[in-house]
């Protein structure tokens, strides 16, 4: 195979996945604003959600209202829809003055290369949080 064709092909195989991996986002995404607007129907309280340290030692504020998805916390989605990772660099600024986080592209599948039992589907994930209610966490 020549060098043209071996690039064309590269070429060709990024861009099937990268159109794979957009399909998968805007699935996530009509699953995370599917359950904001039946949390919000259903009265499901919001709360200031907090990111752990990359040591799990401390937690610091955000300045994010939301929804813990999962009980550990690591996970969460503001009243807009917007999906974050809650963890951050520790450090005194950040105690002090909390930290800012980006929204990331939501998964269909939470904890994809976690340990054995760590992953579900982002729709179960979604699932479990609305039906414990205010009991969770």
């Amino acid at each position: 195979m020549s060098d043209d064709r071996r690039d064309e092909v590269v070429a060709e195989q990024a861009a099937a996945h990268a159109r794979k991996l957009a399909r998968e986002t805007e699935e996530a995404q009509r699953l995370i604003d599917d359950f904001v607007r039946e949390a919000t129907a259903k009265g499901l309280a919001t709360q200031p959600l907090r990111a752990r340290s990359y040591g799990g030692g401390a937690t610091y504020r955000t300045g994010i209202l939301g929804w813990y998805l999962p009980r550990d916390r690591s996970l969460g989605v503001d009243t807009t829809g917007q999906f974050y990772l809650l963890n951050a660099p520790g450090g005194l600024m950040s105690r002090l003055s909390g930290v800012t986080l980006t929204p990331t592209a939501p998964p269909l599948a939470v904890g994809r290369g976690a340990r054995d039992g760590e992953s579900m589907s982002l729709a179960e994930l979604l699932q479990r949080r609305l039906d414990a209610g205010e009991a969770w966490g």
